[in-house]
């Protein structure tokens, strides 16, 4: 697994915001290539345990390899969503010191051309993070109707031009099979009028398919609500998203979860909030970080401790 190219962002303030200490139970979600797992297993030795998961085979067998010594993990090949089950299945009711979550795609996800994620280099239309699941981003581009083209571009990449491609693709599919990544890229190329910008025309469709593709904002959806039923009194849960589609649905339920009123009603029926916010503000990569690795500078850490269990 030398190829394997990763770069953990915001190291230290993510996990750092867990307060590790042995003895207890944490959860990394989001395993990638080992970099949170590692330093959580240092700082919770020689009592506590990790449980790990990713659906990516090439990122499971880098840490794998990376994190051997340590025997008090837990490497699970499942999606985050299936947390409650999987952790059922190891006889853990709760929770007790936190969850770690680092969304959206890995860098070397991102970056392995054959993955299918990127409009600069040639490769299949893929985007799947599990590798084993049938449904691609060739079955978006090829097989969606043109009305949900516009939509996930719209919603997912907030794409101002989505009718213009949406109709482009559908032009162009009534001829031939769209199969590659620098084809489609084409295509929104010359669906998109030149105005000035730094950002590629393809950046926010490839976006929006990637999210469609492995059910991203759906998923955020379901594992914050999974968590917040698993997280025991005093658990921390800290989560590291990308762009402001992941952000909002982790501010919004964190707001929600953490307000004392969530009823609207004349008189106020609500039961205690569950969490109380670390970080009313998001906290963002160091200057250092983003010299290092510019995608971190769109990175956001937000942090609830749980007060009460649901």
């Amino acid at each position: 697994m030398d190829d394997f190219k990763h770069y953990t962002v915001m190291l230290n303030e993510a996990v750092d915001a867990l307060e590790p200490q042995s003895g207890k139970i944490y959860v990394d979600c989001t395993l990638g290539g080992g970099g949170h797992s590692e330093l959580i297993l240092k700082k919770i030795q020689p009592s506590g345990k990790l449980i790990a998961f990713d659906i990516d085979d090439e990122a499971i067998a880098h840490s794998r390899e990376r994190l051997q010594e340590y025997k008090n993990l837990t490497i699970i090949k499942s999606s985050y969503i299936n947390i409650k089950e999987e952790l059922s299945k190891l006889g853990i009711e709760r929770i007790t010191g936190g969850v770690l979550l680092d969304l959206g795609a890995s860098y070397h996800q991102l970056t392995k051309q054959e993955r299918g994620f990127s409009f600069s280099k040639e490769a299949s239309l893929d985007m799947r993070f599990d590798m084993s699941s049938d449904f691609s981003a060739f079955d978006v581009v090829n097989t969606y109707k043109e009305d949900d083209l516009v939509k996930i571009f719209s919603e997912y990449g907030e794409e101002r031009f989505s009718k213009r491609i949406a109709k482009k693709i559908v032009e162009i599919r009534k001829n031939k099979t769209i199969n590659t990544t620098t084809e489609l890229a084409d295509i929104i190329i010359s669906a998109t009028p030149r105005v000035k910008t730094s950002i590629h025309p393809a950046t926010r469709v490839f976006q929006a398919i990637r999210i469609e593709v492995n059910n991203e904002l759906k998923n955020v959806k379901i594992v914050l609500n999974k968590i917040l039923d698993l997280i025991d009194v005093g658990g921390i849960i800290s989560v590291i998203s990308f762009h402001s589609l992941e952000d909002r649905i982790v501010k919004q339920t964190f707001k929600y979860e953490s307000s004392k009123c969530r009823c609207n009603d004349l008189i106020c029926t609500c039961k205690p909030p569950i969490i109380e916010l670390v970080n009313r503000k998001p906290i963002m990569a160091s200057e250092k970080e983003i010299l290092e690795n510019p995608p971190s500078r769109s990175a956001k850490l937000r942090v609830v401790r749980c007060i009460n269990r649901r």
